[in-house]
């Protein structure tokens, strides 16, 4: 079958495309604005890309659209589609149907973490020698592609993996669909890892999204589980509508699984308080420890030992664009991540400043979801952004005003509207022993290696 992907180049619908060409299928797609790395990932598997969303690619002829939800109607393409009534579904709708059934899906969901944890309990049974299949919002450097089919287990050289890990997104499905994309997953172990208030767009607020996280509960079998965030309250209430599933937790009470003693290079982890091994890695911050022990507990729920998910996190290299260096010059560090809301933001500086101590830390932001377009999370900015010791702001195409909202910051935070302003206020500021943090949920005009350049 010949499939033509409109919006191919998000993470999402990029994994959707390599599972199509790895079961066999002819794939071809379109997208505007596309940059690395899954633009480099689908050229590298030979996906022809086209720019823009134009009719003329109804020559193309495939056999099915799937569309994915950067789709709007008014786009040529896809009102031509419609005009002509050809056949089209929805990237989740197709990936349920075609790669999913009949699968033991491991679903992870929540406001942040989503991608690492995802790759983090992909590796593990990878390293345990489970061989799943996985679609992950990123790239896990352990494998170092987004997405692939169940291979064959080591364990049994004459079967294929029943297994299948996924990254379970709330967001909405398609502008044919508004349900959050995970609805679709039927997932056997469900890990719920956190959940605020983020997707400002289309959700009204937080009840809103808890009443989609509940739909996903209700699509977990009896006999599969639940794998919930002690510490949030909303999730709490999430299962408080009603859950039928088996339920474990972490990081919220003496009871599941806990950190226990933190050293400079790791935790201890602790199950219903005993110890169940020594994780020793290079993650920073609280934040991963708990992504760690909901990957743990989750691939327990599939058999593999709390001691061999241990040992494979230990050899866990993490997901591109998560505090990845981008490279050092004279002294200067610089680190890409996708840190896009205040929370993540908040967490992900303070990572980086349990690991570089006292050294200046010069935070670099382009807020650029659709949640921070809006402003509906711009009076948490400050806060979030208060451990660095200077903030530069690229404000461009924003409905509100960047230097009002960080105001508060004093004179260590600066907005800019112009790339190479902001580059060159920068790398004026820039000393040796610094640490910049670009954090953004694009390719924010290829910042990273215009900076290393100005800086050498």
């Amino acid at each position: 079958m010949h499939i033509h992907i409109l919006g191919i180049c998000g993470t999402f619908m990029g994994g959707i495309a390599a599972l199509a060409r790895a079961a066999g299928h002819t794939v071809t797609g379109c997208d505007s604005n596309v940059y690395p790395p899954m633009s480099t990932q689908l050229e590298a598997l030979g996906i022809e890309l086209i720019e823009g969303f134009g009719v003329e690619q109804l020559a193309l002829q495939p056999d099915l659209y799937v569309v994915g939800n950067v789709v709007k109607r008014g786009m040529p393409l896809m009102e031509a589609i419609l005009d002509a009534g050809l056949p089209y579904t929805s990237g989740p709708q197709w990936l349920g149907e075609q790669i999913l059934q009949g699968k033991w899906v491991l679903a992870i969901a929540g406001t942040h973490g989503k991608t690492t944890t995802t790759g983090m309990l992909a590796w593990i049974l990878e390293y345990a020698g489970l061989a799943p299949g996985f679609l992950i919002g990123g790239i896990p450097e352990n494998f170092g592609i987004s997405a692939r089919l169940p291979q064959t287990p080591r364990q049994d050289p004459h079967s294929t993996s029943p297994f299948f890990v996924i990254e379970a997104d709330e967001y909405d499905t398609a502008f044919f669909d508004k349900r959050s994309k995970f609805v679709h997953y039927r997932p056997r172990t469900a890990v719920l890892n956190n959940l605020e208030f983020d997707h400002a767009d289309i959700f009204a607020d937080l009840t809103a999204i808890e009443t989609q996280f509940h739909h996903l509960v209700r699509t977990v079998p009896g006999q599969g589980r639940v794998i919930v965030n002690g510490k949030e309250a909303s999730l709490q209430r999430v299962l408080d509508r009603g859950c039928w599933s088996e339920t474990e937790f972490f990081a919220g009470s003496e009871h599941g699984w806990q950190v226990g003693t933190v050293y400079p290079d790791g935790f201890d982890v602790l199950l219903d308080g005993q110890a169940q091994g020594r994780l020793t890695w290079a993650l920073m911050g609280e934040h991963n420890a708990h992504n760690a022990l909901a990957a743990i507990a989750a691939a327990r729920h599939v058999g593999v030992a709390p001691s061999v998910a241990i040992e494979a996190l230990g050899q866990f290299a993490n997901v591109k664009r998560r505090m990845e260096v981008k490279g050092c010059v004279n002294q200067i560090t610089v680190y890409d991540d996708f840190a896009h809301h205040p929370t993540a933001i908040a967490t992900t500086i303070a990572g980086l400043r349990a690991k570089v101590g006292q050294a200046r830390i010069l935070a670099v932001l382009e807020p650029r979801s659709n949640t921070m377009k809006l402003g509906t999370m711009k009076a948490a900015l400050p806060a979030s952004l208060a451990a660095a010791d200077q903030v530069f702001c690229y404000g461009a195409n924003l409905g509100w005003e960047p230097s009002e909202a960080l105001a508060q910051l004093g004179d260590k935070a600066q907005s800019f509207n112009d790339i190479p302003a902001l580059i060159q206020a920068i790398t004026a500021s820039a000393q040796a022993g610094d640490h910049i943090l670009v954090m953004s949920n694009g390719g924010f005009a290829g910042i990273h290696d215009a900076l290393l350049k100005a800086l050498a």
